[in-house]
């Protein structure tokens, strides 16, 4: 490798890494904060938490990494051309496609990355990723007791608390709780009613070291109970019965009551379940997927004709009755044209009956076929961005180095803000593209290009500016140009007006 590899490779990995980064945590900080509600009183622990960012961080990778190679292809030829570098290589024999050689076999060696990424580890990405999202955002929020406010997230329990005070005394048991108010539902259901309550003057509430049981350890109370049959009770507490209903209270001094936490925390979800996801595929899972669904189009599209002949009646009558009313002259047809056909009241309404069959059938056909169709549309489109995502890098260097050849600007001023011009142009072509191939209003594989098709062009022209040593952004050369097309113009009046006199 010669020193001129050397300088320009060196130049280029620094700013390619911390743009890298940057737009990674970018798109995670864009995550937390649409997910938000979902994450807050969900008590999630470090490892959950840093398994859900690795994931969503790998899938960012492909997203980021054209961005990277823009932004720091532009600001290595842009350091270039400001320090008068590229003028030394120049003035030495070196083309500017020398120059850019070791940055294009770089660019193609991620691109090449880029592709084995988005068909390798993407998918396994998204799956466990998404599947771990969808069990936070169903996982209930943590108990969290409010004062003077019933809480009722826990199975077949509503609690109360009027005042919380916190102690350090015994930080291991909680925090005391004062004026505790338990209702205990009947998990058959709400229409019994409540026929427990406890009342307790303190508490605490804490969870075991497996954080399966929620224990309330209450001081000073009564438990009032109520049955509604007639059988004996023996307690050693008192009792009363009234209209052939028993009512029991239970005085206590330290009673303790212990609450399963099953419905709480996360609840792993069979990540089976979300393999449909085209995103969850890879190349050639796609295809076998694409190929199944079209020949299942076909196949259904075909039946529709020959199974739609159920809901159709045909009566024939028989040649002797035909042509025992044929008139020879020809005027039966005039005649015939001039009745009105009465059907009866029975025959209309079987006839109205099997044209709405025939109208539902047809509906049900037509939004199953529209399904599948747009099935296939999205399988495809995921296919061909395998691709173009990875071209996509390639694209955006040649953007990235002609424009820093051009502007010879380098640092974080001008070269960031012109890429992510770029970047947003190259995100909203891929989004319109996407959407339109999605509708059906564009060819699949022109949705899926649409960004690359436009911005290959763009990049070709101004690499060809680049070689040229073209002052494309130089305010110099417009305001000269202006000034040309004013003097013309001022000329062109002056003729126009001596040709008229």
């Amino acid at each position: 490798m010669k020193r001129i590899d050397k300088l320009i490779l060196g130049s280029f990995w620094g700013p390619f890494f911390l743009t890298l980064a940057v737009v990674i945590f970018i798109f995670l900080m864009r995550l937390l904060m649409f997910y938000i509600d979902d994450f807050v009183s969900k008590d999630l622990d470090m490892a959950t938490f840093g398994r859900l960012l690795f994931y969503f961080a790998l899938l960012t990778i492909p997203t980021a990494l054209p961005l990277a190679v823009l932004l720091s292809s532009l600001m290595t030829f842009g350091n270039l051309g400001e320090f008068f570098e590229l003028t030394a290589m120049k003035s030495a024999g070196i083309s500017l496609t020398r120059a850019m050689r070791p940055l294009l076999i770089v660019a193609i060696g991620i691109s090449a990355f880029s592709f084995w990424f988005n068909n390798s580890v993407s998918p396994w990405a998204n799956l466990k990723g998404y599947s771990l999202l969808y069990d936070i955002k169903t996982a209930k929020a943590t108990l969290n007791l409010k004062e003077g406010i019933f809480y009722n997230d826990l199975p077949g329990y509503s609690i109360k608390v009027d005042e919380k005070v916190k102690s350090a005394l015994d930080s291991a048991k909680g925090e005391l709780l004062k004026g505790l108010v338990i209702y205990k539902h009947p998990m058959s259901g709400v229409a019994s009613g409540n026929r427990e309550i406890i009342l307790a003057d303190s508490g605490r509430m804490y969870t075991d070291k497996d954080r399966t049981y929620l224990v309330f350890q209450l001081f000073n109370g009564n438990d009032y109970q109520e049955y509604s049959d007639n059988a004996s009770v023996n307690f050693a507490s008192s009792a009363s019965v009234n209209g052939g209903a028993q009512f029991v209270r239970n005085t206590f001094k330290d009673y303790r009551l212990v609450i399963s936490l099953e419905s709480f925390g996360i609840k792993r979800t069979d990540e089976n379940q979300f393999e449909y996801h085209e995103y969850m595929k890879n190349l050639k899972e796609l295809s076998a997927l694409t190929d199944s669904l079209q020949k299942e189009y076909t196949k259904t599209s075909l039946n529709v004709a020959s199974t739609s002949k159920q809901y159709y009646t045909y009566q024939f009558k028989s040649d002797a009755v035909l042509k025992q009313k044929i008139v020879k002259d020809g005027k039966w047809v005039d005649s015939v044209l001039k009745k009105k056909a009465i059907a009866p009241p029975e025959l209309a309404q079987a006839a109205l009956a099997q044209a709405q069959n025939i109208l539902s059938y047809a509906t049900s056909n037509i939004t199953y076929m529209t399904d599948k169709e747009k099935s296939v549309w999205r399988y495809q489109l995921e296919s061909h961005h395998k691709f173009t995502q990875a071209i996509a890098i390639f694209v955006m260097f040649l953007i990235g180095a002609s424009m820093g050849a051009i502007i010879k600007k380098g640092g974080f001023g001008l070269p960031v803000l012109v890429s992510i011009v770029f970047f947003i142009f190259l995100y909203v072509l891929t989004l319109m593209g996407d959407k339109y191939a999605k509708d059906g209003l564009l060819w699949v594989p022109l949705g899926a290009w649409m960004a690359n098709l436009v911005l290959f062009p763009i990049g070709l022209f101004l690499m060809q500016r680049a070689r040229h040593d073209s002052r494309l952004f130089d305010k110099d050369v417009y305001i000269i140009a202006w000034e040309r097309l004013k003097r013309k113009w001022a000329t062109y009046r002056g003729q126009s007006t001596v040709v008229s006199h």
